[in-house]
């Protein structure tokens, strides 16, 4: 058993303590005379507003396209949706995504060692491989054992992130039983922008980006490159481990994006888009060899929108993403995922306050692993159709989602969702939904000596299942905003790795044997106090193996944040406090991960036109803690970039 860290224990119960008050604070805090806002039409496509400094990072009139895949204000959409800015990446995400998206209510996030390292997010306790990840409307996801390679996306090119928490597979299909989390690339508008930095800090960390931008009615382009390196630490503490050695883990990470969009005639905008990250981090593997995993992620698409008539227009696209990954030298090992899609999405605005949405959809997978029994080879292709209404009646809104699935291993699944909205008055909103979702064995969970044998009369594996019900409460007034999310989520079919017999594998088998249930609830608030902006969350989850109702590997039953931000002449500051709870590393909840505290820091300086200083400290007390067995995460780190932004 690890040890436990008293302190880190105390700051995480005294930060569990402090943000349901911040939470009941920020509500009670004002009196609730005002109407509700009026809605507004999810019909036209805007640009998302860049915030100032001290305004929330999730504000009610952005809008946003992943809660219906169609541009919807925030305020309207009744779902369990977050967005974060680019200022709030600029200040927040010197790392990787994976660690700016701690602070979303809702998200853990587990890693195994230091940046570079693999890493897994949560959404409300699902595993990782139950989240879609897109760039752009891109999936990408490795066809092994399931899920994006969180350590290898970039933040350097990323202009917002949307994370839609709950099922969503009656919108994008296979995968989405915890939720969505889909990455905006830079766009390029008005004059030519360009925006350098280069920074470095303690662990040996060096990185340097360099983007243009800019662009008109008739064309726009943004493109950039980045570079992120260091020495790293010891992760692995393991000693008694063959695979430990002492030395350090450094990483190497470089990365680049190009997007293009222009109107090619009246009301037909094309857009092309090509980012491609590749990531080389070490681990320990052998006692006397410097091992490294190389993580390659490429995302690539075309799309044409079309706008036929003031209520009517289409989107065709055509993308593909590539994944790769390799070890070497201790222990070789090498799979390449690619992923290709094209779509064609329809929007008919009925009336102002009705909407129906269509989709055609066509995936195709392609996974090469020498542990596959077909020639290390294996394809498979999912057709799609799908049809969604929004819809406006006063006060109150709805929404629904139906999509039919065939998958060319398995057939057919057929997924659908409700939600519903109602304005109460003085800025309350009500909020319920209800649907299902699912996650198609991987091709090498099928395909691998690991897979079910069916020669011998074993079935195949089938998709894991999903079914959902939630209910949320929200209030936002005069810059406060406060919400509470409550869900059941009861996932089946889960696939295992398990004990031998059913497949060609002595060592063990993949089957349908675990069930998993999601309970929990959400909150989160948001205040302006002054030059103050607070905001604060707090997630009580229940994530349970329904089979034998342990607690679930790796997720902590209670998780929270608390941050603070200000703007004082050139300056602004911001303080963010993260808590843990206590998790297991094991399925028989045997072997405890210490909960813990830390407190990050961010300034930035605005010290001349166009020049702006940026300082990082996470982890400012330096607390041990993990959240896999044995990987230590990273000390305190301290970085300082120079940014220079001028228009040309």
């Amino acid at each position: 058993m690890l040890p436990y860290v008293s302190r880190a224990r105390t700051a995480a119960r005294s930060l569990l303590v402090l943000t349901p008050l911040a939470f009941a604070s920020a509500v009670l805090a004002q009196s609730l005379p005002s109407p509700a806002a009026g809605g507004t039409s999810p019909a036209s496509p805007t640009t998302s507003p860049v915030t100032s400094p001290t305004a929330s990072p999730n504000r009610l009139d952005e809008v946003t396209v992943t809660g219906t895949r169609s541009p919807m204000k925030l305020s309207d959409v009744a779902a369990d949706l977050t967005v974060i800015n680019r200022d709030a990446i600029e200040r927040q995400g010197f790392g990787n995504i994976a660690a700016l998206l701690r602070n979303v209510a809702g998200l853990q996030m587990t890693s195994n060692g230091g940046p570079g390292n693999s890493t897994s997010v949560f959404i409300r306790g699902a595993e990782t491989r139950h989240t879609v990840v897109l760039i752009d409307g891109v999936r990408v996801d490795g066809q092994s054992t399931g899920g994006a390679s969180w350590q290898n996306l970039p933040v350097s090119q990323i202009e917002r992130i949307e994370v839609l928490k709950g099922p969503a597979s009656a919108l994008y299909g296979s995968d989405a039983i915890g939720g969505v989390v889909q990455i905006f690339t830079r766009k390029g508008s008005g004059r030519p922008q360009l925006d350098m930095g280069v920074g470095g800090g303690n662990l040996g960390q060096v990185k340097a980006d360099v983007g243009v931008s800019g662009g008109s009615a008739d064309f726009d382009y943004a493109g950039s490159l980045a570079i992120d390196r260091g020495t790293g630490f010891n992760a692995f503490l393991n000693t008694a481990s063959r695979s430990y050695n002492p030395d350090a883990d450094g990483w190497r990470n470089y990365s680049g994006s190009l997007r293009l969009g222009g109107r090619v005639a009246e009301g037909q905008r094309l857009e092309l888009l090509a980012l491609k990250s590749r990531g080389n981090a070490g681990y320990d593997a052998g006692k006397n060899a410097d091992d490294r995993g190389i993580t390659d992620t490429m995302a690539a698409k075309v799309s044409l929108r079309s706008t036929w008539s003031d209520a009517f227009s289409t989107q065709l696209s055509v993308g593909q993403s590539e994944e790769d990954y390799e070890t070497k030298p201790s222990s070789p090992y090498l799979t390449e995922t690619r992923i290709r899609s094209a779509s064609l999405q329809g929007f008919y605005q009925i009336t102002p306050r009705h909407q129906l949405n269509g989709v055609l959809e066509r995936r195709e997978d392609r996974l090469v692993n020498s542990g596959l029994i077909s020639g290390g080879k294996s394809t498979r292709d999912q057709n799609a159709v799908g049809l969604s209404y929004l819809g406006t009646l006063g006060d109150l809104s709805l929404q629904a989602h139906g999509r039919h699935d065939d998958d060319s291993d398995f057939g057919g699944v057929d997924t659908g969702s409700v939600a519903a909205g109602y304005k109460l008055g003085g800025g309350w909103r009500v909020t319920a939904s209800a649907g299902n979702a699912f996650r198609a064995p991987t091709p090498y969970q099928r395909g691998s000596v690991y897979g079910p044998d069916t020669s011998k009369g074993f079935a195949e594996l089938q998709p894991e299942q999903g079914h959902n019900r939630e209910a949320g409460l929200s209030w936002a007034q005069d810059g406060f905003d406060a919400a509470i999310t409550t869900f059941h989520n009861r996932v089946t079919n889960l696939i295992a790795f398990g004990a031998a017999g059913s497949c060609r594998s002595t060592s063990g088998c993949y089957s349908n044997v675990a069930r998993a249930l999601l309970k929990g609830t959400s909150l989160k608030a948001g205040a302006q106090m002054g030059p103050v902006n607070l905001s604060a969350t707090a997630d009580f989850l229940d994530p349970t193996d329904a089979n034998s109702g342990r607690q679930l590997q790796r997720r902590a039953k209670r998780f929270g944040t608390l941050r603070a931000e200000t703007a004082i002449s050139a300056w602004t500051m911001g303080a963010t406090v993260v808590g843990s709870g206590k998790r297991f590393d094991d399925a028989a909840n045997t072997i405890r991960l210490g909960g813990y505290g830390l407190l990050n820091l961010d300034a930035q300086y605005a010290f001349a036109k166009d020049w702006r200083l940026q300082l990082n400290v996470d982890n400012a007390f330096n607390r041990d803690y993990q959240t896999a067995n044995y990987y230590q995460q990273a000390p305190r780190t301290w970085f300082v970039m120079l940014r220079y932004s001028p228009s040309l």
